[in-house]
């Protein structure tokens, strides 16, 4: 079995997408007032209107039952988490070595937490 896509709900679908294809830098395969796609190498990811409110921010350090946290890779977390910053995207952990990658958290417009990495070549995982 292979992942194909993955699905975020959004409240606002003009602010997510402006948000993941100008912030993250994911290109737009294409945008409706439904759903829209992003053209990421592998999985699918999707943005879907949501009907509801959206949920309070996960705490940070919390894992809540329910949620999804989708996980990204960079060539240069460093750079990646420089941009965030820079855009005064909420960090949720700092770029830090993990699992054998380097591994940085963030939280959407909506407050869906994602993680970002960058792999370490040649180095054991902990």
């Amino acid at each position: 079995m292979r992942v194909q896509y993955s699905m975020i709900f959004v409240s606002d679908m003009s602010r997510s997408v402006a948000f993941y294809r100008d912030v993250l830098g994911i290109p737009l395969k294409f945008e409706s007032p439904g759903w829209s796609e992003f053209a990421s190498e592998g999985a699918t990811i999707a943005l879907h209107k949501s009907d509801g409110p959206a949920l309070e921010p996960e705490p940070k350090g919390v894992e809540t039952a329910g949620r999804s946290r989708p996980g990204f890779e960079v060539e240069d977390l460093d750079a990646f988490h420089t941009r965030m910053v820079e855009h005064g995207v909420p960090c949720a952990q700092e770029p830090t070595p993990l699992f054998g990658a380097k591994i940085a958290q963030y939280w959407d417009p909506d407050g869906l937490i994602f993680a970002v990495g960058q792999a370490r070549g040649g180095e054991p995982p902990r």
